[in-house]
């Protein structure tokens, strides 16, 4: 059994899928841990209320912008980013607590 890793080059607005072919969603956004994906509706993602693995604390789902790091609440994300101007596929999901 190999360990081998494949490298994969993904770019905004990729659709991505897990190893049995299931599409997971789109990938909206990049950071050192990695890439951030608007998940599809059957795929289950963590809630606005937690952070998985945590027992203690609440984590607030808000936005974040890749440019500038402006955050805000995610009633909805916005058509651009309110302090830079940035388009709407630098903006990604974050967990805040």
């Amino acid at each position: 059994m190999s360990n081998a890793t494949e490298t994969i080059e993904l770019e905004l607005r990729d659709t991505v899928y897990d190893a049995d072919g299931t599409e997971l969603g789109v990938v909206r956004g990049f950071d050192d841990a990695g890439f951030y994906v608007a998940a599809n509706a059957h795929v289950e993602t963590i809630s606005a209320d937690r952070t998985p693995g945590s027992s203690v604390g609440e984590a607030y789902l808000m936005w974040r912008c890749w440019e500038c790091g402006e955050m805000g609440e995610l009633d909805t994300l916005p058509e651009s980013c309110p302090a830079c101007g940035a388009r709407k596929e630098e903006l990604y999901y974050w967990t805040e607590d």
